[in-house]
């Protein structure tokens, strides 16, 4: 069955909502857009769409390749297409997750995350190199159980006009219930911040309910306000450093270590991994910042003596 691409569709209102953003944030909150950096997003999309164009249809043969090894048929009815959505989802929070715990697929994601500001143009900042990230591998069991690509293909689409709206600050919360279950805005505000408390958080496509059954959901909160980019921010606003910084990162790193293992590791392991650990992946970030915590709220429980009590740590009086 042909069916048509869900995003291309959806280009011209992407772009009208995003202006609309602009106009609606002018005069309040300014800082919300940077002319360059909007630029940058804009331009990472319409790479993003080339790259489809180029290696698409590889991986629609890979996909129809592993397909034909199916173990059930499954139909074109409307609520397999609903299965099949939710289905994906979970997946794209597989993909997700290992694109935040594996090098050599933050590599390719890390663009999306490069921006230090949050709002729809955000959204755009896509990939070039997805294909090479080899996410498709993690949805193989998909194509196996039996549903066909051209349908995944479809509600993936889907997937990703969803998570268009959700980056903004525009909006708040969302009604309680809807938090609840969905990605929301504020969830999705967690997951793009680089504050301790909130990395590798929150990695939801459309439903929530898979970080708060697999313990990686954090809700968004009033007296930790999200600060976004990434831990170490681009700098600049060259559009090949953006799209290639992590790619020519991992180059550096496995030329110069010492010995296979760490070369491989350089590419497999968390981001911010070293081979003599002189770098911070986010585990090590997040404890030192726990750590952090846990002393200042030490501090505040250590008992102080009142004016009225005697201090036995207090120097004994000259007549003592």
């Amino acid at each position: 069955m042909a069916l048509p691409n869900p995003t291309d569709l959806a280009v011209p209102g992407f772009v009208a909502l995003v202006l609309m953003e602009m106009v609606a944030v002018r005069l309040t909150h300014p800082e919300r857009y940077e002319a360059r950096d909007t630029l940058t997003s804009l331009a990472l999309g319409l790479g993003n769409v080339v790259s489809g164009l180029i290696f698409g249809g590889v991986l629609g043969a890979f996909a129809l390749w592993v397909w034909q090894y199916r173990l059930f048929e499954i139909g074109w009815t409307w609520y397999w297409f609903v299965v099949a959505f939710v289905a994906d989802d979970f997946f794209y929070y597989l993909v997700h997750r290992a694109g935040h715990r594996i090098r050599w697929m933050w590599a390719s994601h890390v663009i999306h995350h490069s921006s230090q500001h949050y709002n729809l143009s955000t959204a755009l900042r896509q990939t070039w190199t997805g294909p090479i990230s080899l996410g498709i591998l993690i949805k193989l069991p998909l194509f196996l159980i039996g549903f066909p690509p051209a349908m995944l293909a479809f509600v993936g689409g889907l997937n990703l006009i969803y998570q268009f709206w959700i980056h903004t600050e525009v909006i708040g919360r969302m009604p309680r219930w809807f938090e609840a279950v969905m990605n929301t805005p504020s969830h999705h505000r967690v997951h793009h911040a680089t504050n301790p408390r909130y990395l590798d958080k929150n990695y939801a496509g459309v439903f929530i309910i898979w970080d708060k059954w697999l313990g990686t959901f954090e809700a968004e909160r009033a007296d930790d306000p999200p600060r976004y980019g990434i831990v170490k921010n681009l700098g600049s606003f060259n559009l090949l450093w953006a799209a290639f910084h992590e790619w020519i990162g991992i180059a550096r790193d496995v030329w110069a270590a010492p010995g296979l293992r760490a070369k491989i590791s350089y590419a497999v392991m968390p981001p911010g991994w070293s081979h003599d650990g002189s770098r911070d992946t986010s585990e090590i970030i997040k404890t030192r910042w726990l750590h952090r915590q846990q002393t200042e709220s030490d501090a505040w429980k250590k008992p102080t003596s009142s004016s009225s009590a005697v201090d036995p740590a207090e120097a004994p009086s000259p007549a003592a």
